[in-house]
């Protein structure tokens, strides 16, 4: 039964990161500031009532800035997302974003072997 739980959460999973990439390709320019934002990953809780969204952002200086203005832009990113996935799902999640800085961890790793 546990994987069908975990599968089930890779899809919702799946269809959040896809509306809301799509959200921020359309309407981005609110949110980011001339800066591009891709979604990373998606982690759905296990009841699919919580999803942790993951953020790049390129150029990555001021991020916490950019990611404030999404906090406050939240509620307004949820309802887009309801309106997209009112078919698939039953209730929208609550969302939460936060910066993925694995880009910038490889980066720095990849200068180091350079040097």
């Amino acid at each position: 039964m546990e994987s069908t739980e975990s599968t089930r959460q890779k899809k919702v999973a799946k269809l959040i990161q896809k509306e809301v990439a799509d959200i921020f390709l359309h309407k981005g320019r609110e949110y980011s500031h001339g800066k591009m934002i891709s979604i990373t990953k998606v982690r759905v809780s296990p009841d699919l009532s919580l999803a942790k969204i993951y953020i790049s952002i390129f150029p990555s200086t001021g991020n916490d800035e950019l990611l404030n203005s999404i906090h406050d832009h939240t509620p307004r990113i949820r309802f887009e997302l309801g309106n997209k996935v009112r078919s698939q799902l039953r209730i929208v999640p609550e969302i939460s974003f936060f910066i993925d800085d694995s880009l910038d961890y490889i980066d720095k790793i990849d200068k180091l072997l350079k040097s």
